[in-house]
This record gives C-alpha cells, sequence and structure tokens, in this order.
C-alpha cells in the first residue's frame, strides 16, 4: 500500500487547511538559515520544502504576498428573507442544531470527491479538537453567512480530514454536498476547485483529481494546496515526472511540512533514501503542532523499519507517541516492529488497540497475518475488512488496490488479478503494478507477471517487497534470482516475507 498522501500546507489565506493522499499515500519547512540539499531538485531560495501538515509560521513568512492576500471574500445576504430561509433550511444538513440526518443515496465512484486534513487528520483517533473546533466554527460562520462559498469549500476539506481521523466514508458524503454547495454559490472558484479536487483524491479517482487541481491552479496559480493534490494525484497515476514538477511549485508557493513530506517520499520513490530522510528532518525541524512533529517522526521510521532498522524505528514511534499520544499510525508502528522482531503476542494486543481506534484497512490485515503467523485465527478481521470494504463502496471510494493484494496472499489469485488488472488500468503506478504482478503469479502466471514486476522495480525504490516479489516471479520461470535476491537483503537485511501486509509502505 502506497503511503498516505501527505496532506499539503493550508495557505494563510483559509482558517482551516483544504484538503489535498492515497498513498499514498502525505511533513514541515526547514528554517529559511538551512540549505535544502543538492540531491533534491526542490531546493528553493530559502531553502525550504513542504509536506504534511498545517501552516507553520515560517512557511506563512516566506510565502508570496499573493498567497498570503486575504482571499475570503465576505458573503452578504441579498435579497428578501424568504430566500435567505431556503439557504438556510438547504444548509442544515450540514449545520449544527439538529441531528444528523440519514445519509442519502451513495454516489457512484465516478462522481466521487474528497479531501485530505492535516497530519492530525491522518490516523489520530476520534475526533482531535482542532478539526472539531474548525468544523464547529465553521458550521457557526454559515449560520450566519450561508452563501459564504469559501467556508462552504473548508467545511467540506473538513469533514474529509473527518472521515481519515475515524475511518468512517460517511463523512465524504457531506464533503462532498459541502464543496458542491460552494461551486453553486460561485462558480469555478478555487477553493472549492481545490476541496473537490481533494475529494476525489481521496475516492480513489485520481484522474479527476489532476483535472480538478489543474482547474484550481487556472483560477488561482498562487493557491500552493492545488499543487499538492496535484502531485499526489500524479504519483498515484504513476507520472513521476509532472508529481515532481507539481511539487517544485509547491515549495516555491509554501514551504513547508507538507512540501518537505511530499518531495522526501518523492525522493523515496526514486530510491534516495539519503534525501528522503534529510527532507524529513528538514520537516521535522519546521513543525510544531504535536501532529506534524508526530507524523514526521513516524514516517522517519518507517523509513527506518523498512530498512532493517528496528531499533531506530521503534525510537522513531515512541518519539511521535511523546508528541502526539493519540496518533494511531504511531502505535500500528510500534505493533509492526514487534511482529517483525519476532514479538508477535506484544504485537498482537498493539494491534487490538490500533484496530478499536481506527479499524484501517491496513491494519487489519497486519493485525489478521500476526494472528496467523501465531496461530490464531484471523477470521474476525477478515470480517470486519469486508465491512469496512462494504462502507467504503457505498460512499464512493474504490480501492481496488487493497484488494488485489489481499486476495493474491490471503484469498482468490483469480479475483486478485481481475482486482489488479482494474487496477492498473486505472492508476498505473509500482504499487498498483506490483499488485498485478504478485497477483498473476499467485494465479500461476508467472510469465505475465515478469513485464510487471520489472515495471515495479523499475523507479529504483528500495521497497524489499517488490524486489521479492520480482525473485519469486523470476524463479518461477528457471531465471537467474541472484540479483533480485541480493538487493532484497540490501534494502532489507531483516525482510520477513511470512508477513507481507507489513512489509508494504504504508
Amino acid at each position: 500500500m502506497p503511503r498516505i498522501a501527505r496532506p499539503p500546507e493550508a495557505t494563510p489565506d483559509q482558517t482551516t487547511p483544504l484538503a489535498a493522499a492515497p498513498c499514498a499515500t502525505p511533513r514541515r519547512a526547514v528554517p529559511s538559515t538551512t540549505t535544502a540539499p543538492a540531491t533534491t531538485a526542490y531546493a528553493t531560495t530559502t531553502g525550504e520544502t513542504v509536506g504534511c501538515g498545517t501552516v507553520s509560521d515560517a512557511s506563512r513568512a516566506t510565502a508570496p504576498a499573493p498567497a498570503r492576500r486575504r482571499l475570503r471574500t465576505a458573503a452578504t445576504v441579498t435579497g428578501g428573507s424568504l430566500l435567505a430561509a431556503v439557504t438556510l433550511m438547504a444548509a442544515a444538513t450540514l449545520l449544527p442544531g439538529s441531528p444528523d440526518p440519514a445519509p442519502p443515496p451513495p454516489y457512484s465512484a465516478a462522481r466521487g470527491t474528497i479531501s485530505y486534513g492535516t497530519a492530525s487528520g491522518l490516523g489520530s483517533s476520534g475526533a482531535t479538537p482542532d478539526v472539531s473546533a474548525s468544523i464547529a466554527g465553521l458550521q457557526r460562520r454559515l449560520h450566519r453567512l450561508p452563501k459564504d462559498y469559501v467556508a462552504w469549500a473548508e467545511l467540506g476539506s473538513a469533514y474529509v480530514q473527518r472521515s481519515r481521523q475515524t475511518a468512517d466514508p460517511s463523512y465524504y458524503v457531506k464533503a462532498e454536498q459541502a464543496t458542491a454547495r460552494s461551486l453553486k454559490l460561485s462558480p469555478g472558484n478555487f477553493a472549492g476547485l481545490t476541496a473537490e479536487a481533494a475529494l476525489a483524491a481521496g475516492r480513489h479517482d485520481f484522474a479527476r483529481a489532476v483535472r480538478l487541481s489543474r482547474d484550481a491552479i487556472a483560477a488561482n496559480p498562487y493557491g500552493p494546496i492545488a499543487y499538492g493534490v496535484a502531485a499526489d494525484a500524479y504519483t498515484q497515476l504513476g507520472q513521476y515526472g509532472p508529481a515532481s514538477e507539481a511539487i517544485g511549485e509547491m515549495i516555491d508557493l509554501a514551504p513547508g511540512v507538507s512540501s518537505f513530506t511530499r518531495a522526501s517520499y518523492d525522493a523515496e520513490l526514486r530510491g534516495d533514501q539519503t534525501a528522503a530522510r534529510r527532507l524529513l528532518d528538514y520537516a521535522l525541524r519546521d513543525a510544531f503542532t504535536p501532529a506534524d512533529i508526530a507524523y514526521c517522526r513516524y514516517y522517519l521510521g518507517e523509513l527506518a523499519l523498512h530498512a532493517g532498522d528496528g531499533k531506530r524505528a521503534a525510537s522513531m514511534y515512541a518519539a511521535a507517541l511523546k508528541a502526539d499520544p493519540s496518533f494511531v499510525p504511531a502505535l500500528a508502528g510500534k505493533a509492526r516492529a514487534a511482529a517483525l522482531d519476532g514479538r508477535l503476542r506484544e504485537a498482537a494486543t498493539g494491534y487490538e488497540a490500533v484496530v478499536e481506534r481506527l479499524p484501517l484497512s491496513q491494519y487489519l490485515i497486519e493485525y489478521g497475518e500476526v494472528l496467523q503467523r501465531m496461530g490464531g485465527d484471523p477470521s474476525t478481521q477478515w470480517k470486519v475488512l469486508a465491512a469496512q470494504r462494504d462502507l467504503m463502496r457505498a460512499n464512493g471510494v474504490r480501492d481496488d488496490l487493497t484488494w488485489a493484494e489481499f486476495e493474491a496472499d490471503h484469498g482468490s489469485p483469480a479475483r486478485a488479478v481481475q482486482l489488479a488488472t482494474a487496477e492498473y488500468a486505472r492508476n498505473p503506478n509500482v504499487v498498483a503494478a506490483d499488485a498485478l504482478a504478485w497477483a498473476l503469479y499467485r494465479d500461476g502466471k508467472p510469465r505475465q507477471a515478469l513485464p510487471y514486476a520489472r515495471k515495479a522495480t523499475a523507479t529504483g525504490w528500495r521497497n524489499a517487497l517488490l524486489v521479492h516479489h520480482r525473485a519469486e516471479i523470476e524463479r518461477a520461470l528457471g531465471v537467474d534470482t541472484s540479483e533480485s535476491s541480493a538487493l532484497v537483503r540490501t534494502y532489507n537485511p531483516r525482510f520477513e516475507p511470512r508477513l507481507p501486509a507489513l512489509q508494504r509502505f504504508s
């Protein structure tokens, strides 16, 4: 599974960060006195870059004047009281004062749009005060100013953030309603387009996310969030050159946590772990909210874990939890590190706590694999996983990748081939190529699998699981596996093929 998409920075003009992910799967800005490494293409005149969080004081200070300019237009209610009453009644389902209505019929994935949050939205359990306060504040504002199209866009983004925090995709429907109202009030406004692009990315409609983000950029070339959405979507589409360019634009406009973390992941995909760590370190220096600090520490831990350095990984996860005890990904990281170190019972206890707080598909599969490795029964986890899949589908989220990987390892290889083929047709990135290669191999078709395994390992990404899959496919064809097998141990000396989900980069 690709790393969770790092959410983009909110501009100084926004009271709530607009959405920007998957594996995407979204870091922070370096002080202006620090020079970015020569190995990265993301150096700016101040030496900063961006990634996954809320706007820092440094990024506010260094953002271009047009980006700092207050863009919100205070909405005034024109027309008679009847029009105002109708507007308020239509908005009632998204504003406070009454219980949440029954959800409307599910939206199709083709129409779907979703958004990203800040680092605090990526895995904290339940509602964090920041997001809850943002939603409540925006709702109060919209009661007073129901025509404030920027506030509607921000509310849509906040609902997406809420969905990511709770693993409840029904918030995507609310997000879609809010962004649609923004665009109805002011067709083509950049805040609404950016939020809608982020919503599309969250629902894994990355081609639509690219189109909408480009429209947002055309409407406002000084909006860094739209570049972040575009970068994430291009990455998931396997268009790594345009993704790098979008990250560069984002850095120029708003160096900070969000652009640094994106640049780090871009370097990681190219196999430059030194630059990836350095950029995360820059992000960490700039991070000041507990969630952003935890986020950066967590991904430093992930880089260490997947390079076989369990001790450093555990240290980073502990530091992340010290910064933000509610940051669930770090709890999952601790469980993952324990399992890969052979401490399966400790890992199972950790995963039990994780899935109780945030039942993401990734965590459920990891927990199930640990139980299997212990000789236990993972059927309960698989049932919850199926329920989560159905809930996602009902709310317009299409995630064939997760299910292709799951079916290849734990279910029907033939079904895995169908799912992976569909995923790769839409999103031909390296992770989808690996999923299709492995599904074909598991379905007894190694010759068809090999070209996709080669595509999956073509960027230089130091991902031991991808190279292991290629080695197994080569072995089945009688091809010399010495190079691939050696790379597996080079990339991760502690690689454990019996826990495949735990080897996937979050």
